[in-house]
């Protein structure tokens, strides 16, 4: 049986009997790959591809030199753990895995310690969190496959601390109260809002929902991240603003010319229509996500009650959330309780003496 080409490859013969390899995604144009499918000037050429790189056609990679950072990298490209990953996945993946290549490629898989990891590797992401934390994760991937094929027997970046990055913030009702009074039932930005608060669901699972998800009031997900399969009751806020919208495409929300948006298009669909309500920068659409959580531990919910909604896989996710919550009502509580004691510390009957009362 002939081995299945790679997702968005697409491989012919010729009249000439030449074979024909191309990338294409969607209906984007055709970019001509190597014809030796599985090979590193291949696997280079492909993950360019992948990660948006059509322009130009990648150049022939020298082979990589045995034991280093870039014949890991190409060795794990070719493993069955890299192969399985969805095309989302990868393609954040290549670019990290680029940055390791480019920068650090030369240097020795053995030659990895704690000290030169941190020195060499993740002082150069000082000042950007964000991108040390994505590379940290990366490499530790990479470590884990040198592990599994023999090239380490343990793992050098044990007790290596992640970057701290600024946490995405849930919005306030304020905020959502302000988004809301911008844009009215009807408008694509007030859905693709309500579908983000009222599910609790990623940009990478609101962008791909389609009307036939819904079925007996509720609306059923398959995690793009995590796998995890939910179906979620439409909240009556939601089912308010879905009446309201147009239903002529597959998709729910679509681009302007009726074509669903991709995950990047709809993360700028969502930054246009949070600055078009005046409201900050640090308002991001991942924090609709975190708002969600927040109006659900409010509300009394438990954190298996949480996950349920919001799909996470540990429970300690889902406790950051009820945690906040209780603290909040808890803090309320003694708040009222020692303003209680205080008004009854002057009693105005308190008794001078026995058998009398103050003037």
């Amino acid at each position: 049986m002939p081995r299945k080409n790679p997702s968005h490859v697409e491989s012919w013969r010729d009249r000439h009997g030449k074979l024909r390899v191309y990338f294409r995604r969607g209906n984007e144009p055709r970019v001509p790959l190597p014809d030796t499918i599985g090979s590193d000037e291949f696997n280079a050429a492909y993950a360019a591809a992948l990660a948006g790189d059509t322009a130009t056609r990648v150049a022939k990679r020298p082979a990589p030199v045995d034991g280093t950072l870039d014949a890991l990298i190409m060795s794990y490209m070719k493993s069955a753990d890299y192969r399985g990953l969805r095309d989302t996945t990868k393609k954040g993946y290549i670019s990290r895995m680029d940055a390791l290549r480019t920068s650090h490629g030369h240097r020795t898989v053995k030659g990895l310690t704690r000290e030169r990891i941190n020195e060499r590797i993740m002082l150069p992401y000082a000042d950007k969190p964000g991108a040390g934390i994505n590379i940290l994760k990366m490499l530790r991937v990479l470590i884990r496959h040198a592990i599994e094929i023999g090239w380490l027997d343990r793992d050098p970046s044990v007790g290596i601390k992640r970057p701290k990055g600024k946490e995405v913030r849930a919005w306030t009702d304020a905020e959502i109260a302000r988004f809301e009074a911008k844009w009215a039932p009807g408008t694509k930005q007030r859905l693709a809002f309500a579908l983000m608060l009222f599910t609790g669901q990623r940009r990478s699972d609101v962008h791909r929902m389609t009307w036939a998800d819904i079925s007996d009031g509720a609306l059923r997900v398959i995690q793009q991240k995590t796998g995890a399969r939910l179906a979620i009751p439409l909240h009556a806020r939601l089912r308010q603003v879905l009446t309201a919208a147009d239903r002529s495409h597959v998709t729910i929300v679509n681009t302007e010319y009726g074509k669903p948006f991709t995950v990047d298009g709809f993360s700028q669909f969502m930054r246009d229509a949070i600055t078009a309500a005046s409201l900050p920068l640090d308002c991001q659409p991942h924090g609709l996500r975190k708002a969600a959580g927040r109006m659900l531990a409010e509300a009394g919910c438990t954190a298996h009650e949480i996950m349920s909604v919001l799909g996470h896989k540990t429970l300690a996710e889902a406790e950051r959330y009820t945690r906040d919550a209780d603290q909040k009502r808890l803090a309320a509580s003694a708040i009222t309780k020692m303003e209680g004691r205080r008004q009854n510390k002057g009693s105005q009957t308190a008794m001078e003496k026995f058998g009398k009362t103050s003037d």
